[in-house]
């Protein structure tokens, strides 16, 4: 029954994910936050296996992605090498930060992350196209801030690097299939250090890899994958607007019930 929760999990993320186009750790860390708390985790570490678990699942859903913007042929591939260099060394990064942080905060730094992306998404803010990009030194340097972050909070880095690129006057078209390249190098490295860091744990639960829930992994990667075509979809049949209202809403809850 917990691993058709996982599945369930997994669906939902990628039904949003495709919706959106971001990726499903703002939806899977908090969801699985929930779960392991009611399977009895130890609380001081359950918030550092979701969202290992979380960065984990980007190994696999983003190489669908990666395949079809690829055949779209929008990537900016040198930009896309510079900012998956800076990347790969963020992702380990943050996953170091996290290990440094409690499990309270860490979810309450994870909570203000759900708050401004729900605050984004509520008022469509949108960055202007107002500085040029820099060189390829300064795209490795954004590459591994924006690759910190994502290893921090568990997440592919989409929602940070697409406005990151429009605002420095890349086409949409353009930031968004480069982004979808950078998720994987990140959710590599990322993946590498929160086994490596958490290795060693003698208090982790069965079935673990480091920080890394095998079953949670499995179970989501299974119905993401799938349902995120069936998101794709029904971002043509649905009004936008009010989807991204209702999503900005639960992001809102999600955010507050963290802190509380």
């Amino acid at each position: 029954m917990i691993f058709i929760g996982y599945a369930f999990i997994g669906a939902i993320a990628g039904i949003l994910a495709g919706i959106f186009g971001i990726g499903g750790g703002i939806i899977i860390v908090p969801a699985l936050l929930f779960v392991f708390t009611i399977i009895g985790f130890p609380h001081n570490i359950a918030t550092h296996i979701a969202v290992g678990t979380s960065l984990s699942t980007i190994l696999f859903t983003s190489l669908g992605s990666i395949h079809g913007h690829y055949k779209s042929k929008a990537v900016n591939w040198r930009l896309a090498f510079n900012l998956s260099v800076g990347m790969f060394f963020g992702g380990m990064v943050g996953a170091l930060f996290a290990n440094f942080l409690s499990g309270d905060m860490l979810q309450r730094i994870f909570a203000i992350f759900s708050f401004l992306t729900a605050a984004q998404m509520w008022f469509s803010w949108k960055p202007n196209a107002t500085w040029q990009l820099p060189k390829p030194f300064g795209q490795k340097v954004i590459g591994a801030v924006i690759g910190t972050f994502s290893g921090l909070f568990g997440i592919a880095g989409g929602s940070l690097v697409v406005p990151t690129l429009t605002a420095s006057k890349v086409k949409i078209s353009q930031a968004i299939a480069t982004s979808a390249i950078t998720g994987f190098p990140m959710a590599v490295s990322g993946t590498i250090g929160y086994i490596f860091l958490g290795w060693y744990r003698t208090d982790l639960p069965k079935y673990t890899i480091g920080y890394i829930y095998l079953p949670a992994l499995f179970g989501i990667v299974i119905t993401s994958i799938i349902f995120a075509k069936f998101g794709a979809t029904l971002t043509h049949r649905l009004d936008g607007a009010i989807v991204t209202k209702l999503f900005a809403i639960l992001l809102f809850i999600i955010a507050i019930k963290l802190v509380l």
